[in-house]
């Protein structure tokens, strides 16, 4: 399996994260890795379920012109979820921590040799293509396993690839009749802007456009952050749903519960993609913080209906920073986001268990 950016674990790179304390278990000293068979195959040798996948990059965010950052939420998160208690509620046992890519060799080309601003963003939607193309392959083989990838930004542009891996994955598993499944993304943005070169802001729009995106729905969509020929085409289409941000809880028309509920109703004729941009929760770091936005509460109760209604091909969590290219720190987002992925991984595999 040729992904020539992919940092594949070794246990003592997990255990080298992880604080051991006597008469404690940590997730870091359960959890499983790949060990020296990094092929395709050795996913489906793999003795758990959870497939843990890290993509600390910005590339994308830097071509939509955004703040760079988010490559720096990978091992926050993972620092934090290692030395989460294994317990009766999450042992770790059916996790895989398989590693991360590394696209820093791509992000110091562009910046050396980019003569302008210019130039520099549209080096780095080209880069962006290889980072589709690697992580697209590394998705479809954890899927193809009958794995649940959890995958951890990185920018929103990975939606796209995350997508057509899952799908493509699927479906050579036999478990769907085309390579095509649906999404639901608790954002701020629909990151549905035209084709104009891979970015951050445009993934859903390539899925749908190459045929691997079917249904769609965004919750918390914020109408402010909303471009009118983006409205357009998202009400002209039929497999296309937005609960906005103002529809919940500025006016009123529905609960967080009943919109993530129809979300999850509208998209259930097939697998799901589960999207979690940390832009949506108020004050969360990232290229497009918000000072008005969901609370922590909202995004864990959204990933624990999912988990426990949806027909999940994947989870993604994306955008979160500890560190922004402009000096704002914030240690905290790296434990929001594992408290996401437990809670995740604690519901769905509670109800397969059920």
């Amino acid at each position: 399996m040729q992904v020539p950016h992919f940092k594949f674990y070794k246990k003592d790179d997990i255990l080298s994260l992880t604080r051991i304390r006597r008469f404690e278990t940590k997730l870091g000293e359960q959890v499983h890795v790949l060990h020296d068979d990094y092929t395709a195959e050795a996913f489906q040798r793999l003795d758990a379920r959870y497939v843990v996948v890290g993509i600390p990059e910005d590339i994308g965010v830097q071509a939509n012109g955004g703040v760079g950052g988010a490559s720096t939420g990978w091992i926050s998160f993972l620092q934090s979820f290692l030395n989460v208690q294994s317990n009766d509620f999450l042992t770790g046992d059916d996790v895989c921590v398989a590693g991360h890519f590394d696209f820093g060799d791509i992000q110091y080309l562009i910046e050396r040799n980019a003569q302008n601003e210019d130039e520099r963003i549209e080096a780095f939607r080209h880069a962006v293509n290889t980072i589709d193309e690697e992580v697209e392959k590394l998705v479809k083989a954890i899927v193809s396993a009958g794995k649940i990838p959890v995958v951890i930004g990185g920018g929103h542009n990975n939606a796209y690839p995350i997508i057509k891996g899952a799908a493509k994955g699927l479906h050579q598993d036999l478990q769907i009749a085309l390579p095509q499944i649906n999404a639901i993304n608790l954002d701020a943005h629909t990151d549905y802007r035209p084709a104009e070169g891979r970015h951050s802001g445009n993934g859903f729009r390539y899925a749908e456009d190459d045929g691997f995106l079917q249904k769609y729905v965004v919750v918390g969509l914020q109408e402010n952050y909303l471009q009118q020929n983006v409205w357009v085409d998202i009400v002209n289409n039929p497999f296309f749903d937005v609960i906005s941000y103002e529809d919940i809880f500025i006016h009123g028309k529905r609960s967080f519960h009943q919109a993530v509920a129809h979300a999850i109703s509208f998209t259930d004729d097939t697998y799901t993609g589960i999207e979690l941009d940390l832009d949506v929760v108020q004050d969360a770091l990232c290229s497009a913080a918000t000072p008005s936005g969901l609370l922590p509460l909202h995004a864990r109760q959204y990933v624990n209906l999912c988990a426990a209604n949806a027909k999940c091909a994947y989870l993604h969590l994306c955008e979160g920073a500890v560190r922004l290219a402009n000096g704002r720190t914030d240690e905290s987002t790296g434990k929001l986001m594992s408290f996401l992925v437990t809670d995740f991984i604690k519901m769905h595999a509670g109800r397969d268990a059920n």
